[in-house]
């Protein structure tokens, strides 16, 4: 039975702990330069609504990697639901590919796609979750900490589909995760109420970014006007001016606090140049990671043996 990627609610902690694991060995077998094709023939399918850099790159790196093709389609290819219905659109192209990433607008495109398709369904990112991306971090953190268990993690700023899915994965893993976004720009309400409710170690929302990381192991951060906000930017500036990761915020957190960023970065704004590029940054590192836990991804997902 095929399985998607489209929301980390719908993962429990054991397959966090699968991906993680896999991540890990196929970053070592990449590092150490040995091949590993287990997706050799296989062809995955990018249909992306919206541009995006290392969403596209890391997708197309890590298929080539692990033996396979990736073929991308942008807006000017497809456009979802326009003319030809998304149900059918799926059904079409389970015929000719092994599996699809969506990066697009809405999240309910992403679920009905699923919904029609007989292959597996990705979700590279919408306006209301950020799957991958988490996936990602989460790697991050057990790479330069050991551990996500028990650890606080402070999010600062728009309470955007990276907050979203930030939530997400602490109602479903032992984490502290406390988030500090102004009146009006608040994570999505029904996404916030569960997490408080399903969370082992508990999800606080919070106005003081100060506060908020309070004690925090991690700090992170997102852009302030995501896209299709560009509109809202320069207002959006006056209000998340008190929300800027710098190093006076920095100081109420432990000494030894790692700070992340999801790129792109508006340096200046939500973060400052000298954090960014500091020696509590792993941005880059983050960034990195994305095409090795997304590998883990699809070797899962597309019906690669298990990694011995």
């Amino acid at each position: 039975m095929k399985k998607d990627l489209l929301n980390l609610f719908d993962l429990d902690p054991s397959e966090f702990e699968d991906l993680f694991r896999l991540a890990g060995a196929l970053k070592d077998l990449h590092r150490r330069g040995v091949p590993h094709h287990p997706l050799a023939g296989k062809m995955l399918g990018l249909i992306f609504d919206k541009s995006s850099t290392r969403t596209r790159l890391s997708f197309e790196a890590g298929m080539f990697q692990l033996g396979g093709t990736a073929t991308f389609l942008s807006r000017k290819d497809i456009q979802l639901g326009r003319g030809e219905t998304i149900a059918d659109t799926a059904r079409v192209m389970s015929r000719f590919l092994d599996g699809v990433v969506i990066r697009t607008f809405g999240q309910e495109i992403v679920e009905e796609f699923a919904r029609h398709a007989g292959i597996p369904v990705i979700n590279g990112l919408t306006d209301l979750l950020h799957p991958c991306q988490i996936l990602g971090d989460l790697f991050t953190i057990i790479e330069k900490r050991g551990t996500w268990r028990g650890i606080k993690v402070a999010y600062v700023g728009d309470g955007n589909n990276v907050a979203n899915s930030w939530i997400n994965a602490a109602a479903r893993l032992p984490f502290r995760l406390s988030l500090a976004c102004p009146g009006g720009y608040e994570p999505d309400r029904a996404i916030l109420e569960r997490g408080m409710k399903a969370s082992p170690e508990g999800v606080a929302l919070l106005r003081d970014p100060g506060e908020a990381v309070r004690e925090a192991d991690v700090v992170y951060t997102d852009v302030w006007a995501s896209m299709g906000q560009e509109e809202e930017a320069e207002a959006r500036k006056t209000v998340f001016r008190a929300y800027q990761v710098n190093d006076a915020l920095l100081s109420r957190a432990k000494e030894e606090v790692l700070v992340m960023h999801c790129l792109p970065a508006h340096r200046g704004e939500e973060i400052t140049g000298e954090v960014i590029d500091g020696p509590r940054s792993i941005v880059f590192d983050q960034a990195e990671n994305r095409m090795h836990i997304q590998k883990a991804i699809l070797e899962t997902l597309l019906g690669g043996k298990p990694h011995e």
